[in-house]
């Protein structure tokens, strides 16, 4: 008597009878037309991010208000969709082959691109022998102070120059951006020379090579512009050989000279090649003749391309610094440029890719907290092998090691999260850093502040943090990966 009256005969005393399932809908019903048309359309609404999305699909098919409601028993397209979107489970199906990537990009070309940043540095080498004379009133070589301005003057120009040329390029507008840098690149040199004369350049001979350092930056930033650096590469090779040579043994002035100005030469004719108006105009000759003569009557504007030029003048007074007392350390810094650019296309890559598979905001953000820091640790590395290279290779160099490692690093961290976030178009936040940590390392040296070692390791270290913490709350957001 205690036993279910639904267990049937030979069953266990804990084990629940079945219970016969009851039928909701009688077998002489018709199928659910809502349920027809889900099933039809099934692959499309799985797929659909907002219901929205399938209300307009109904629309596109003809369907009227009032035909939805005589076949469907509801009162319009959206709201058909929405009973669409609750009776369909969400499915988002991989493309058909790879994703496309616009940031995958080529290893070599990155590592070329950061061995001519680091070229010219040898004509420094072969035309030392060129700037005599006393030392200056801060206890520099001659000639030294003139040309380091000057190169500063390039940098500031020629960085905010590259972005405007840069702007003209990503508009289509190939031709604007030849104009803006062939105009761009003479008024620089012009600029830079100006300057060298105006600091200190007494002789002849410091002002000449300020204005070739002047010429050479405005026409390299052209030819790195329009992706030529395989040229570049090339006009450098002598002049570079010669430096090489003459660490090794003493070559005559006149040897030196006639080095640096072929390969002068070669970069300024390569540059203006470049830039040049092409023959037979152009790109307007494939044109109809009716839109030939108009023009774009937008562009980008000057003064967004000034934060980047003040970018550059600040990574350019730190990075001097280091090179004033260590001159290895410059050279591994501008080396490691090309790892650098790897890694800042490596990331957008890993962005897009974490944008794929991250399903919550939360995700997505630690996604991407932990590709900067295998990011930022990789560069760091190559920093760190470029900088024990070039101590060991370099003639009478002490090892790198203690503050000197740790400022040099830290120097890095900076440099790349300020890539970075110049590369995301956040280069206000990026220049703000940087520009107070060179105007604090500069005021440190002037009031003589303590080790200059120690007070670059204190002022990089604090930069690196702000930056660091920066790219973690901007970059950790998805609409920031536009």
């Amino acid at each position: 008597m205690s036993g279910s009256i639904w267990m049937p005969p030979g069953s266990r005393a804990d084990t629940l009878a079945p219970i016969p399932r009851q039928h909701t809908t009688p077998g002489w019903a018709h199928p659910d037309p809502v349920d027809e048309l889900a099933t039809r359309l099934g692959d499309f609404v799985a797929a659909a991010v907002h219901p929205d999305e399938i209300a307009a699909l109904l629309e596109s098919d003809g369907l009227s208000d009032d035909q939805i409601r005589e076949r469907y028993g509801v009162k319009n397209s959206f709201a058909l969709a929405e009973e669409l979107y609750e009776r369909v489970e969400r499915r988002y199906p991989e493309p058909d082959g790879p994703v496309h990537d616009p940031w995958r990009t080529g290893l070599l070309g990155c590592l070329l691109r950061g061995v001519v940043f680091a070229l010219p540095g040898l004509g420094y080498v072969l035309g030392a022998p060129l700037l005599t004379g006393p030392r200056d009133d801060f206890g520099l070589p001659a000639g030294t102070l003139p040309l380091l301005v000057g190169a500063l003057a390039g940098w500031t120009w020629n960085q905010g120059l590259a972005h405007r040329a840069y702007s003209w390029l990503g508009l289509g507008d190939r031709e604007a951006a030849r104009r803006s840098l062939l105009l761009g690149a003479a008024t620089g040199a012009l600029l830079g020379a100006l300057v060298a004369l105006t600091v200190g350049g007494n002789t002849l001979t410091t002002v000449a090579f300020a204005a070739g350092q002047s010429v050479y930056l405005g026409a390299a930033t052209a030819l790195l512009v329009m992706g030529r650096e395989r040229a570049l590469l090339a006009a450098l090779l002598p002049m570079a050989a010669g430096g090489v040579l003459a660490l090794a043994h003493p070559l005559p002035n006149a040897t030196r000279l006639t080095l640096l100005l072929v390969s002068l030469a070669a970069v300024a004719l390569l540059g203006l090649r470049a830039v040049a108006p092409p023959k037979g105009r152009g790109e307007l000759r494939d044109q109809p003749q009716r839109t030939r003569s108009r023009q774009p009557t937008t562009g980008p504007r000057l003064s967004a391309s000034f934060p980047y030029a003040l970018f550059g003048l600040a990574t350019g007074v730190l990075v001097l610094h280091t090179a004033l007392g260590d001159a290895p350390v410059a050279v591994a810094l501008t080396l490691s440029m090309g790892p650098a650019e790897r890694l800042l296309y490596r990331f957008r890559s890993a962005g897009l890719t974490g944008l794929r598979s991250s399903s919550t905001p939360r995700a997505f953000r630690w996604t991407t907290v932990r590709t900067v820091a295998e990011c930022l640790t990789a560069y760091l590395i190559a920093l760190l092998a470029l900088g024990l290279a070039t101590s060991a290779l370099w003639p009478h160099a002490p090892a790198i090691a203690g503050i000197r490692l740790a400022g040099l690093l830290l120097l890095g961290v900076v440099l790349w999260t300020g890539l970075l976030l110049q590369s995301f178009g956040a280069v206000l936040g990026a220049a703000a850093v940087c520009c107070a940590a060179a105007l604090a390392q500069t005021v440190a040296l002037l009031t003589h502040t303590g080790s200059p070692h120690w007070a670059g390791l204190i002022i990089h270290g604090t930069a690196a943090l702000a930056q660091a913490t920066f790219v973690c709350t901007l970059l950790g957001r998805a609409t920031a990966h536009r």
